[in-house]
């Protein structure tokens, strides 16, 4: 085709690939596309969308022209929108010069993008608008094409050997024309000083096909790096994004507002103070987009540290450096640290407490360990763990927030959970086992005295010039000068993240180490209480005999639930969930360094000895004239699963709700029939068990239930005991469970099988009944009534 045809028919094929911005049009589903459960698409899509496939020929095609695409700015996230709706234009390069107001009765802003730019962020952003695509079997996310896709491209644009490869050109020799730069018609105010890239020049500006290949190599590789971190690392609330601009910039967004306050640009809309701050983006990720962000962390990583080692002389590293190398070296630090610092917060302060945080916590751990994805690996396959190399010490104090702050949220969230699960005793068992690294503990406390350190040198004007690490746009604004006070890098790194303001917790400090005292203690409960599961399970199954089975009483209908999540789980999963805590716990010592006095002393403080393996131990509460008042130790307790109050029902048994193992028409006929029966014969059952002999006994026990009576009598909840019957009656809601009606029936059947009739067989059952009743009496009441 022309180029004119394949101009106009580009944004319908992209759109048909990777679905609408708003989710109607789902596209070729990449996401849910397996090669599992449909290998011939999945082999033609990515064949189709390869690097070098058609796809992204006819992308290259276009690149050769000025042709222009407009993204509609409302489908950015949501910080970047409100600015740019605000005119004030954010940090990242990528945005600039593309910005396109509407013509007269346009709806809204745009970007206009070159092909390769409205491609990446059709890819990029499908993963967050066709979350809620159908999906018709399981998905692996790890082995759809939409992950296949994302390694691809990084390994393509960000290799870790060797350089990019050239684009394919269907007309050598042509050149690619730099585009004039587009003017905005309204003056934005912008978040950087400088907008200069690796080249000199603005990003939108490529090169021509046959310039420099170090060109090429460079504007696709950061075009490809900043689209994928806008559209996924960005999405945090608009008071956050405020937050990380520097103090000039807020003095210029505040000059504009006042200026701006008496003009209308298109519709009167709210005021811009207002409108800046109305919209919160209410963002969710899923753990399908956390798994894709973490291969990106990797990958950035083993990109990172495939830089070649600086030469000795630095003359010679000023002409030998190619531009890929100085992208490599920034890449980190300049693109992604800030970004993924507030996406991870997001995530530890709002994802829900359950197991499927273990994906955030892996891309956490993978971003914390750079070392595991240098090029040198370890020779020896010993199990003891590699101490960690001082030459991350750097890396280190340069991230001292992404060690020690995030610890602490993951402390706080580890305090909230139930440590007996034995998925939530994994993730606190993998961050041990992390943290717990020979010289790792050592690296961060020198980070946090390096900041802790009095400034007495460096100027507090100079502090701030350092304070934002995407400072100027593009990568490659003019390098910053070689800083050589390690004090100064760490400050520069906290405050660049959390201002100037900063009231910094130390990682090791008391009030970190009183929380880590209070996990070890919760790790004890919870390796108590699953030994206690894992005993009362093993009695139950031991006490459960055949003939048990057949019990007519309704003994269990008063009975409290004694179980725990792991009763369906298994001996196994206790047992892993022990090994877990065990581990974690001797991790979190060697960290912090605590001794077994000291753990033995906290756990005699905090009361953790148990009364037989804590079965009978109330949650910890205070008593008051009003009862027992619960702790906050004790609410959280009872939350977890770890102690228990023995709640039982203390009402008339007849108006019990009804249960799972009974039959509900059984239960509300049988109540019925007992009523007429206790209605018509009350008189009589009262004489009856009045008496002194052995019938009155009988009655007594079988037709009374002072223990209900002695309940009610003093029980602070009952208010209306008028309407309690309080004397003898008859009660046939034992005949309404399910487990009394099969054993009626299997007794008919043996019956039937020895040739005796259902009347003689139904005489047995009474005969038998009254005996068992006789008996009970004889040996309880009087003694221990009610006991059975």
């Amino acid at each position: 085709f022309s180029l004119k045809e394949l101009h106009g028919i580009f944004p319908w094929l992209v759109e048909s690939i990777f679905g609408s911005l708003d989710g109607i049009i789902i596209g070729w589903n990449l996401r849910c596309l397996q090669g599992r459960t449909n290998p011939n698409e999945y082999s033609v899509a990515l064949d189709f969308l390869d690097p070098s496939g058609p796809m992204m020929k006819l992308v290259y095609k276009l690149q050769a022209e000025e042709y222009r695409y407009d993204f509609p700015v409302s489908y950015l996230p949501g910080p970047v929108k409100a600015s740019i709706q605000e005119q004030v234009l954010p940090e990242c390069s990528l945005y600039h010069n593309k910005v396109q107001f509407p013509s007269s009765g346009g709806l809204g802003l745009n970007l206009a993008l070159n092909p390769f730019e409205y491609y990446m962020f059709y890819f990029a952003i499908s993963l967050i608008t066709q979350k809620n695509s159908p999906v018709t079997h399981h998905v692996s996310p790890s082995n759809s094409a939409y992950f296949i896709l994302v390694d691809t491209y990084l390994k393509c644009f960000l290799p870790t050997e060797g350089s990019v490869l050239p684009p394919p050109s269907s007309n050598p020799g042509g050149a690619i024309p730099s585009p004039t730069p587009r003017s905005p018609a309204v003056p934005f105010s912008s978040y950087g000083m400088h907008h200069t890239s690796l080249l000199k020049r603005h990003i939108a500006h490529q090169p021509s096909v046959n310039a420099d290949p170090a060109s090429q190599e460079i504007w696709r590789s950061e075009t490809l790096l900043q689209i994928f971190v806008e559209m996924w690392l960005h999405h945090y609330s608009l008071e956050m994004y405020q937050k990380m601009q520097s103090p000039h910039v807020k003095l210029e967004v505040l000059h504009y507002r006042l200026s701006i306050s008496s003009k209308h640009h298109g519709s009167p809309a709210q005021s811009s103070y207002q409108a800046l701050h109305a919209y919160q983006e209410s963002f969710k990720p899923t753990e399908e987009h956390v798994l894709v962000v973490r291969l990106l962390v990797k990958h950035l990583h083993a990109f990172s540290n495939s830089l070649k080692p600086e030469p000795l002389s630095p003359s010679a590293h000023s002409h030998t450096a190619s531009p890929l190398e100085e992208f490599k070296r920034v890449v980190i630090p300049r693109f992604v640290q800030e970004k993924l610092y507030i996406f991870l917060q997001h995530c530890f302060g709002h994802w829900p407490l359950d197991a499927s945080f273990r994906a955030v916590l892996e891309m956490w751990l993978s971003y914390l360990q750079p070392w595991r994805y240098a090029p040198e690996k370890p020779q020896s396959t010993e199990p003891l763990p590699r101490s960690v190399s001082e030459k991350w010490a750097a890396f280190i104090q340069e991230n001292l927030l992404m060690y020690t702050k995030l610890f602490v949220g993951f402390l706080n969230r580890a305090l909230r959970t139930d440590l007996v699960s034995p998925k939530n005793a994994l993730m606190v068992f993998r961050v041990a086992k992390v943290f717990a690294q020979p010289n790792l503990a050592e690296m961060i406390l020198k980070g946090e005295q390096l900041f802790l350190e009095p400034e007495l040198v460096i100027p507090h004007r100079q502090h701030r010039l350092f304070m934002s690490p995407t400072l100027g746009g593009s990568f490659l604004s003019s390098r910053s000068p070689a800083v050589t006070d390690a004090s100064f890098k760490v400050k520069s790194h906290v405050y660049s993240l959390e201002g100037q303001d900063f009231q910094y917790k130390q990682m090791f400090g008391t009030e970190v180490r009183n929380l880590v005292l209070k996990l070890a203690q919760l790790i004890c409960q919870a390796q108590q209480t699953a030994k206690s599961i894992s005993d009362h399970s093993a009695e139950t199954m031991a006490s459960q005999s055949f003939f048990s089975w057949f019990r007519f009483t309704p003994s269990e209908m008063n009975g409290s639930y004694t179980g725990n999540d792991l009763d369906e789980i298994g001996q196994d999963s206790i047992k892993k969930t022990d090994e877990y805590l065990e581990k974690a716990l001797e991790y979190l010592c060697q960290i912090f360094k605590l001794s077994e006095a000291q753990l033995t002393q906290m756990m005699m403080k905090c009361g953790t000895a148990q009364d037989e393996n804590g079965k009978k131990q109330l949650p910890d509460c205070i008593a008051s004239e009003n009862g027992l008042i619960l702790t906050p130790l004790g609410r959280y307790q009872i939350i977890n699963g770890l102690r228990r109050f023995e709640v039982q029902y203390q009402g008339d048994t007849e108006l019990q709700p009804i249960r799972s193992y009974e039959n509900a028409a059984l239960v509300r006929l049988l109540f019925r029939l007992s009523s007429v029966l206790n209605e018509r014969f009350a008189d009589q059952m009262e004489v009856l068990c009045s008496r002194e002999d052995f019938v009155g006994r009988l009655c007594r026990y079988h037709l009374t239930n002072p223990q209900l009576v002695q309940k009610i009598r003093y029980s602070p909840v009952v208010r209306d005991r008028t309407s309690l019957n309080w004397g003898p009656r008859i009660s046939l809601r034992f005949l309404a469970s399910y487990r009394t009606l099969i054993s009626l029936l299997m007794i008919y059947f043996l019956a039937s099988w020895f040739y005796i009739g259902p009347v003689a067989c139904t005489f047995i059952i009474l005969i038998g009944y009254f005996l068992y009743a006789v008996i009970m009496t004889f040996f309880f009441e009087g003694w221990k009534p009610h006991e059975h």
